[in-house]
């Protein structure tokens, strides 16, 4: 199966989808969060992304696999003019969020409960100020590199939907992966790496709150790195 322009449709999500049981008020939230935030793609994408949203916004950002949401509510809660978009395919992770979003509702947010990559292919070219990518599944084993969402073919992708002068942010603790983003980036003509020395990519982002997955590498010893990628103009 291709994506628009023969790019592999299937270089994406790979492993499972849901975790243990959520509880019944979980499950409620989920069914009415899912109901009020999901992205709607049924259609042709808006002229613009900052058109999905109920409140208007001035910038629009999209996050790959946001996982409880803490960190993704944080952002939306502190920029209510940026418009977010959460992409989250495990159950339990959505039900987090959407179980938090009934007693907080926001209404910059959007989400989407499935792959990513029909998102990122429907998504109108050049839309979006900002895409991140923070501690994405590793696949640790050498013969399951290819499944790391990182690969040429999406990076074709977040090239296209992000405005040139916009951001690609990439968090990992895992040294393979971090390694493994800078040569592809590298490779691509489409970004440029943002560092000029191991500050740039040993500080947490401005504004960052971390997460508990985070501190947990740091207290087992792994150091996360902070890439930010910019999207050059066309030709460059």
């Amino acid at each position: 199966m291709s994506a628009p322009g023969g790019r592999r449709a299937t270089e994406g999500f790979f492993g499972r989808r849901r975790g243990k049981a959520i509880r019944p008020y979980q499950a409620d939230a989920l069914a009415a969060g899912l109901e009020r935030y999901r992205l709607d793609m049924a259609g042709d994408a808006p002229a613009s992304p900052a058109m999905l949203f109920a409140t208007p916004v001035t910038s629009v950002c999209l996050e790959i696999g946001f996982g409880g949401g803490e960190r993704l509510l944080d952002d939306a809660k502190a920029n209510p003019s940026t418009g977010f978009i959460g992409v989250e395919p495990f159950v339990n992770g959505m039900a987090k969020l959407t179980a938090r979003l009934a007693d907080a509702p926001l209404p910059n947010l959007r989400i989407h409960d499935d792959d990513a990559l029909p998102v990122l292919d429907w998504l109108p070219t050049a839309g979006l100020d900002r895409l991140d990518l923070f501690y994405p599944d590793p696949w640790p084993k050498k013969r399951h590199w290819k499944r790391r969402f990182v690969s040429r073919a999406n990076l074709d992708r977040i090239a296209r939907v992000l405005k040139p002068g916009g951001m690609f942010r990439f968090a990992s603790d895992v040294d393979t992966y971090v390694n493994w983003t800078l040569l592809h980036c590298k490779a691509h003509p489409s970004f440029e790496w943002l560092a000029r020395g191991p500050e740039d990519w040993q500080q947490p982002y401005e504004g960052w709150p971390g997460t508990r997955y985070e501190a947990k590498a740091i207290r087992e010893g792994r150091q996360p790195a902070y890439l930010r990628f910019l999207r050059l103009p066309s030709g460059q």
